[in-house]
């Protein structure tokens, strides 16, 4: 081994020790993303084909309900557990990453949390067998990083909810069979909402508008139409008017789904831009005996662990059920511009290859930039650091 692969290690993560039962599942979603997920990525990604067959086999598996209790049939298990999966996943494709991070964290989370005994036996068990594709739909025209302002409305009519509006930006809004739909309920101050249980066949709902991406092209992102769509009354996820409520709990576990989802990219950048600079010879030399390409991976190495870290305090944190706003949101937006930035610097040490489709790390800078923008954009991220330690300042320490 080379002084430069020794001084970086290899694929796997090095400075935590993780017990025997994270070990094994490291493990063995590791191998089923390098075997299965990572040989069809790019054609995917060029089609924009959604990864359908690994979502079936994923579901089967228990990865697409990891966090489920085993009373509902679930594995049981915990954050960390979760984000280490979407970390792998999103290693060898990332779109197949954010597809198993919105349906664990922004889906199964509120209804674990929120939902009454009869609605956890309902919809939690064909989660975790793969018969359920949920989606999360937050997101309007006029209501993105100020979600209050949304227009959607559901307007309880008897023992029914009638659902009128339109999302934008849907998480495998055309797949899903179920959607975790955040609708206004109440008049008069914005901030009042609520939740409901949405199946997706229910007459009146459409998928419209399909949008075109820059990355994460596997992974499909939607309009979702409601014209008077009608769901029984028992279907109200949590206390009405409560909505924004769930809705942020959600997306702090989201935030750390994202998060983990940047460390997969960023990682599977250096790793490839470790491997050409080991094997690219200029001048005689191999690109990894110039200076100027061994502080680029230094750079992304520093980063990389650094995220790390951020990450594994996250799921720490939700694991140990302390509320935190601003751990969430440092692990994202570290992370995420983490991403970005490791992918930018294996497209340098790549030179011109890098530039090009088949050199796969142009895929990992599309896919990338995306996690500084959703699950709240990496200034409302700063937002909520600098918020919530302007106002407890004692909260840096305390988690």
């Amino acid at each position: 081994m080379t002084e430069l692969a020794e001084t970086y290690g290899d694929v796997i993560p090095f400075g935590y020790d993780l017990d025997e039962d994270h070990e094994m599942i490291r493990d063995s979603i590791r191998e089923f993303a390098r075997e299965v997920v990572a040989p069809g990525a790019m054609d995917r990604d060029a089609k924009g084909e959604f990864p359908a067959e690994i979502i079936r086999q994923l579901g089967e598996m228990g990865y697409q309900s990891i966090c489920v209790p085993e009373e509902y049939g679930g594995p049981g298990l915990d954050a960390l557990a979760s984000a280490i999966i979407v970390e792998e996943l999103s290693y060898a494709d990332a779109s197949v990453g954010v597809i198993n991070s919105v349906q664990n964290s922004l889906c199964i989370d509120p209804i674990m949390k929120y939902g009454t005994d009869e609605q956890k036996k309902r919809w939690l068990p064909p989660m975790t067998t793969g018969d359920c594709l949920n989606c999360f739909s937050l997101t309007e025209a006029d209501a993105g990083s100020d979600a209050g302002s949304m227009k959607c409305r559901a307007s309880l009519e008897g023992d029914e909810w009638v659902i009128t509006g339109t999302k934008l930006f849907v998480t495998t809004g055309a797949e899903s069979d179920l959607i975790v739909l955040f609708v206004r309920t109440e008049d008069g101050d914005k901030r009042n909402a609520s939740c409901l249980i949405v199946p997706k066949k229910t007459p009146g709902v459409e998928v419209g508008k399909h949008e075109e991406k820059l990355g994460i092209r596997g992974s499909s992102t939607t309009e979702l139409v409601f014209d008077n769509a009608r769901v029984p009354a028992d279907h109200l996820l949590g206390e009405r008017g409560n909505g924004l409520r769930i809705a942020m709990m959600a997306i702090g576990g989201g935030r750390i789904g994202i998060a983990a989802q940047a460390l997969g990219i960023a990682q599977a950048s250096r790793d490839k831009a470790i491997a050409y600079a080991l094997e690219r010879k200029q001048f005689g030399k191999t690109l990894s005996q110039f200076q100027a390409i061994q502080w680029m991976i230094a750079d992304m190495a520093t980063r990389i662990e650094a995220s790390r870290a951020l990450v594994y305090k996250a799921c720490w944190a939700k694991d140990q059920k302390k509320h935190s706003l601003h751990v969430p949101a440092m692990a994202k937006v570290y992370a995420a511009e983490t991403a970005t930035f490791c992918a930018d610097r294996a497209i340098q040490i790549f030179g011109g290859m890098g530039y090009c489709r088949e050199s796969e790390v142009e895929r990992y800078l599309r896919d990338a930039k995306i996690t500084e923008i959703y699950e709240g954009t990496s200034e409302m991220q700063r937002q909520t650091i600098g918020a919530t330690l302007a106002r407890e300042p004692e909260r840096i320490a305390a988690v």
